[in-house]
């Protein structure tokens, strides 16, 4: 693609003689030529529509698919309650979890556009064999009464085809998640205070457009399925899925590209191992100035910008000591690393404490299948014979989710930033904070709803599926805070050479989430007596799923607590660590002002 092809060239960075030097950006995008990007015809608000709208259709296909296949599992694969959530927990922490394949192929070699361009087919295969999985009978097993004890098993070979359609969806969406998103950063350049703002609310609209193809695929994509069968709704989720690409490209013209910067993990384990050596001769420096660092402009990392030395983690600076007098390209960056390649692999280090307090958040959004679940068991009937269908209850979440971001870029925005001075009204920290603790109360009403459903039908009653919209509209307030600023966080905090690494350990934390879920799910399950007697049982109404909620929450505030912890004493962003560099630094705040508005190489997004 000429696209990839322009960019990727050593000396393709070559801007025009009749372009204005003052609208060229700061930080080495380039633009489909492989020219240095021009503001005026690239990037911004020119350029995001294509992103964000690809989102949408991206996601609509997604969603059909994940919400729905509890019920598909559930009703036409005939598995037990347990066994269909842990399958799909599984599914999606693989998924996420091979974002970080994504991320890596995108930082090190191709580039962001060209990896989504790549695994979009991949994605694409995966839901037309998922689409034949659900037309042809044969991939089936027989029908049967939901929950009955004598429904016929999926063989061997049924469960095959769909196990390989749902590792083609997650090998694929596994590709684009990390790069998509920090795609659309890409398009604003920081070091211009009017692009910088803008970028801060394009995460918004970004996750806005997330929520609205959510709310398509849960609405029109599910009353589809529903009415006119699996093999329609499916087979629309592949159509839309080709669809999000042919936007996506459409728009090559108007992007800004960043070129690839060569493999981080490379980077990362030649300090550890240059930092090593020197321990091991007993090589220390005394201060900063014996520290190496190349003597141009840029850094030694292709394309990304230098970065300032900072006291922490000072182990690693072992890393940077070497002679005064040795030239640039002398050393093998095996035994000797620059200040800059040392303070990147200090920034991905840095957020890791944040990223681990994350992963017990997305435990408790991977109880959304049990939430689909108690729909499907409840009264749904709205009026006359219209009865909405089981994957259209979490509209509740997707609706509030988008009422409430347009409430807080309308109105809680303008508001914070009177009070707190604060760019964006809240940091980036004090929104996940936020969003973690709102996720507590959610699961204390969740089982009491859920004992309260399970006590009517015992009376041979139905619960209206109304009953589910608390707990619905409380996720999906806690989800926009949270994921939103992970979202901030995680860009923000990255160097030039990790933005898509940053971005893929972000959705990782899902990954893992939904992985501790499926052992606290199975645990559950073995603990308290297996599908026959325990707390999750094929038959929900004589589950006791308000139980496993209970825990749910209670390990929520056990997390909010540690998070709090973390953020308040020991965590010490990046623009924080560089303006210490001197003196000894304090922990940030929960009050934390955003620094460095101004300046591309320290601007953060602190708590």
């Amino acid at each position: 693609m000429k696209v990839e092809a322009s960019i990727s060239g050593d000396h393709a960075v070559d801007a025009s003689a009749n372009r204005s030097p003052s609208t060229l950006v700061s930080n080495g995008a380039v633009d489909y030529q492989g020219k240095i990007a021009d503001k005026v015809t690239t990037g911004g608000w020119k350029a995001a529509p294509f992103i964000i709208v690809n989102e949408v259709a991206e996601r609509i296909a997604f969603f059909a698919i994940l919400i729905n296949m509890m019920i598909y599992l559930t009703k036409e694969m005939h598995e037990a309650l347990p066994d269909a959530s842990t399958r799909i927990t599984n599914w999606i922490g693989s998924a996420f979890m091979l974002s970080l394949l994504g991320a890596f192929l995108a930082d090190s070699y191709l580039g962001r556009f060209l990896i989504v361009v790549i695994f979009s087919p991949i994605y694409a295969a995966g839901t037309v064999l998922l689409t034949l999985a659900a037309s042809i009978d044969s991939l089936r097993p027989p029908p049967c009464a939901l929950g009955s004890e004598s429904c016929e098993s999926a063989t061997g070979p049924q469960n095959g085809v769909l196990l390989v359609a749902m590792a083609l969806i997650a090998l694929g969406t596994g590709g684009i998640k990390p790069c998509i998103s920090t795609f659309g950063a890409d398009q604003f350049d920081e070091a211009d205070p009017i692009e910088a703002r803008k970028k801060s609310s394009f995460f918004n609209w970004f996750f806005f457009a997330l929520t609205s193809g959510i709310c398509i695929s849960i609405t029109l994509i599910a009353y589809i399925e529903d009415q006119m069968g699996w093999a329609w709704g499916f087979g629309l989720s592949a159509v839309i899925n080709v669809s999000s690409v042919l936007i996506l490209v459409a728009g090559k013209r108007r992007y800004r590209y960043q070129k690839p910067r060569g493999s981080p993990f490379t980077r990362f384990l030649q300090v550890f191992v240059a930092a090593s050596r020197n321990y091991a001769k007993g090589v220390q420096a005394k201060n900063a100035e014996e520290l190496f660092e190349v003597k141009t402009k840029e850094s030694a990392i292709y394309g990304a910008r230098k970065l300032p030395h900072t006291r922490e983690l000072s182990f690693l600076d072992m890393a940077a000591v070497g002679a005064s007098n040795v030239n640039d390209g002398d050393q093998s960056r095996w035994r000797l690393c620059t200040v800059t390649q040392v303070e990147e692999l200090k920034a991905f280090m840095r957020i890791l404490p944040i990223w681990v307090t994350t992963i017990a958040f997305q435990l408790a959004f991977s109880q959304m299948n049990f939430f689909i679940a108690q729909g499907l068991v409840m009264n749904r009937r709205l009026s006359g014979d219209f009865v909405v269908p089981p994957g259209s209850v979490p509209i509740f979440a997707a609706a509030s989710s988008l009422i409430f971001i347009l409430m807080y870029e309308r109105f809680i925005v303008p508001l914070f930033r009177r009070l707190t001075s604060h760019p964006r009204g809240l940091s980036s920290l004090q929104r996940v904070g936020i969003g973690l603790f709102v996720s507590i109360p959610t699961f204390a009403v969740a089982a009491q709803v859920e004992h309260h459903r399970r006590s009517s039908a015992h009376t041979g009653s139905k619960l209206s599926f109304w009953w589910l919209f608390p707990q619905y509209f409380l996720l999906g307030i806690a989800e926009v805070l949270t994921y939103v600023g992970q979202l901030e966080f995680f860009y923000y905090e990255a160097t030039d050479g990790t933005r898509s690494l940053s971005s893929a350990v972000f959705l990782s934390a899902a990954g893992v989430g939904s992985w501790l879920n499926t052992i606290l799910v199975k645990v559950v399950e073995r603990k308290t007596g297996g599908v026959a007697r325990g707390w999750l049982r094929r038959d929900l109404n004589r589950s006791k799923l308000d139980y496993l909620y209970w825990i749910v929450c209670a390990i929520n505030a056990v997390n909010f607590c540690i998070f709090y912890v973390v953020v308040t004493r020991f965590y010490k962003g990046r623009g924080a660590a560089s303006r210490n560099n001197d003196d000894e630094a304090e922990p940030d705040g929960l009050i934390m002002e955003e620094k460095g508005v101004n300046d591309s190489n320290s601007t953060n997004l602190l708590i």
